[in-house]
């Protein structure tokens, strides 16, 4: 019976959660096209299927049945590694993200979650020099500048959440939002959060990486059929785990602890809700030139950071140094 448990949590479980996020990333690119498609007044995908339904499905035989095309002046393994490597950490960040139940009780999750998408920059780097292609290096090198930026930012908006909450376990945050939703009494943190969000994920307005009418496609424009698919589906992971993380810590608890089935139904509305805010942001607003997503965050964004993160650090100080009424 416990060798029998023991295949249950470390390999059933674990495929399971990555079977539903690869199928969540698959529909959420058909919801990207059809949202899109009825914003700009137009169907979107509606021949594959009833409603286009099974688009995602079509797509995706299609680029791992094309024949992958690798330059001759590439570095060959690097080339194929970095797409293994990109949606490896994307699906190792659910590891710790409790839906309801986490794959692994790590009492430092933010951490483990703050370590591995910090790993996410050597899959783009590493693709764009492996091409061996000066579009795909400039895509490359503005990804990591991007990236590296926006995780200052990230840090810090974290840093601050934690002293809210007194943990780094994502759990806590549940049993510490029972009363009260943190982005009630933390909304300038949440908004920088999802900004930031925003940019640490390439999603427009901050695609500067993938800027078609600047870098044909960025750091992944010589890769094509399966290896691009595997940055695609990496891509949109990143997107769903972001916006599974912001819902962990911004909008609310688990409530139901003895109804899994609803709790995760609760989950998934919260992820779904913020996901359709990414794909609205993508249709109303124009792409940042570069030098304002760079004095975005070093010039408004760091310092509001720095400063919320000493308030809440002084105010604790402050409040129990005051004499008792």
């Amino acid at each position: 019976m416990l060798q029998i448990n023991n295949i249950l949590t470390h390999v059933i479980n674990p495929l399971i959660i990555i079977a539903l996020v690869l199928l969540a990333v698959a529909f959420l690119t058909l919801i990207e096209r059809k949202i899109l498609g009825y914003m700009q007044l137009r169907k979107g995908p509606n021949i594959v299927g009833p409603y286009g339904i099974f688009q995602p499905i079509s797509d995706g035989v299609k680029l791992f049945t094309k024949e992958p095309v690798r330059p001759s002046t590439s570095s060959q393994i690097l080339f194929l590694v970095t797409p293994l490597l990109a949606l490896t950490l994307a699906l190792t960040l659910w590891a710790p993200m409790p839906l309801p139940q986490p794959l692994t009780d790590l009492s430092l999750s933010i951490l483990f979650i703050l370590a591995i998408s910090s790993l996410a920059v050597y899959s783009i780097l590493g693709s764009g020099w492996a091409s061996n292609s000066k579009y795909a290096l400039v895509g490359a090198l503005r990804a990591v500048a991007q990236t590296i930026s926006y995780e200052v930012s990230l840090g810090l908006i974290l840093l601050s959440v934690i002293i809210f909450t007194g943990a780094f376990s994502l759990q806590v945050f549940a049993t510490a939002q029972e009363n009260i939703w943190l982005i009630l009494p933390a909304w300038p943190l949440a908004t920088m959060w999802f900004v930031s969000t925003l940019a640490e994920t390439n999603r427009s307005p901050f695609d500067l990486a993938e800027g078609e009418s600047e870098l044909v496609s960025g750091f992944n424009v010589e890769y094509a059929g399966g290896p691009f698919a595997l940055f695609f589906l990496a891509e949109y992971a990143n997107i769903l785990f972001m916006n599974a993380l912001t819902a962990t810590l911004f909008l609310g608890s688990t409530y139901h602890y003895s109804m899994p089935a609803l709790t995760s139904i609760i989950i998934m509305l919260k992820i779904v809700a913020l996901a359709v805010v990414f794909l609205w942001i993508r249709a109303a607003f124009p792409r940042f030139r570069y030098d304002q997503l760079m004095h975005l965050i070093w010039k408004a964004f760091l310092p509001l950071t720095l400063g919320l993160l000493l308030w809440h650090l002084a105010l604790p100080i402050a409040t129990a140094s005051l004499p008792p009424m």
